[in-house]
């Protein structure tokens, strides 16, 4: 099971990061779970600095920009 946080105030970015994300895990036929992390001491926390960040298994690997879900799947794998 692949664990995928966006975290981020819930903006329209963050909308759209979430929506790329579950494409790519759609598409990879991964069983998965996606949550959101709003929270801005949790997301300073995690180390983001600019959002809005993407979380796979507890480690960032976007932060600052809306990969598409191309750019997703292998940040997935």
């Amino acid at each position: 099971m692949v664990d995928i946080k966006i975290l981020g105030s819930g903006c329209a970015k963050c909308m759209k990061l979430a929506e790329n994300a579950e494409t790519a895990a759609k598409s990879l036929a991964l069983d998965y779970t996606i949550g959101k992390v709003t929270d801005r001491a949790a997301i300073i926390d995690a180390g983001v600095m600019m959002t809005p960040a993407l979380m796979v298994d507890g480690k960032i690997v976007s932060s600052g920009r809306v990969p598409s879900p191309d750019e997703i799947k292998p940040l997935l794998r």
